[in-house]
């Protein structure tokens, strides 16, 4: 049942485990029926508060997608870390969630732009964001194995380079930015971190650019000190990962 007096309690949505309430979530292995708090929606779902609270994918992200993209149009900076930095921070950002896969999407491609090389417009970075949300929807990174941010940074090259059923190379190198993304952030898990995918799948994506695009982005990930391990609500890796912060001597350059 859900706790209605809680749900009125609650001016704004949370950016940790329950939007009502801040309550840690429940992860299921198999659907059930929920209702979502903030428009009513009846529907499946693998994520729920324990004290029958659920935020459908709509509602969860609502005004993320305006609010990423215009910052995203306005930066100047060649440096997606950066960008994507900026992004993750801003307090209506959850700590966790796919809003992510389009913030991924959209560092990659401001700073493509701004780059200059391939001549990327405002309306390309918005295209590859609407690819990204239409894929990239919660939980199923743990569901199926493929995360958003993966999904994020194919939907850059794929606009980049006109990817399409009908097409070879174009295809063949949005498929490897995927793979390898997958492939490299796949080593970050243990719990999964958002934050921590969207920084390494922005590495692979510096790599992909220079590999196949001849476009060699200025990317610090050594400049990088997370600040954001109290919020996580699984357990942040800490020492296992490579952005917890560190004293100056210990941290490597890229």
């Amino acid at each position: 049942m859900i706790d209605k007096e809680c749900c009125k309690r609650s001016e704004e949505k949370r950016v940790e485990n329950c939007m009502v309430c801040g309550t840690s979530l429940e992860y299921l292995e198999t659907a059930v029926s929920v209702i979502c708090n903030y428009c009513g929606k009846e529907e499946t779902g693998y994520v729920r508060c324990p004290n029958g609270h659920y935020v459908c994918d709509e509602c969860h992200g609502k005004g993320a997608f305006d609010l990423i993209s215009d910052i995203a149009l306005k930066t100047s900076d060649k440096d997606p870390m950066i960008i994507a930095e900026l992004l993750m921070a801003h307090p209506k950002v959850p700590m966790l969630g796919c809003e992510h896969g389009l913030i991924a999407t959209a560092s990659l491609l401001a700073s493509l732009k701004n780059d200059g090389t391939l001549g990327i417009s405002n309306e390309q970075i918005i295209e590859a964001m609407k690819r990204t949300q239409k894929q990239s929807m919660p939980p199923y990174c743990a569901l199926t194995g493929v995360c958003g941010v993966a999904i994020g940074i194919g939907a850059a090259f794929s606009v980049i380079l006109g990817a399409a059923c009908p097409k070879d190379r174009e295809s063949a190198i949005t498929m490897h930015a995927v793979a390898r993304t997958i492939d490299t952030i796949a080593n970050d898990v243990g719990p999964m971190c958002c934050k921590s995918f969207v920084r390494t799948a922005l590495g692979v994506g510096y790599n992909i650019a220079k590999e196949y695009l001849n476009v060699d982005l200025p990317i610090h990930r050594e400049k990088i000190s997370c600040f954001y391990s109290k919020r996580h609500p699984h357990g942040c890796r800490e020492n296992k990962c490579l952005y917890f912060p560190k004293t100056t001597k210990e941290l490597k350059s890229w």
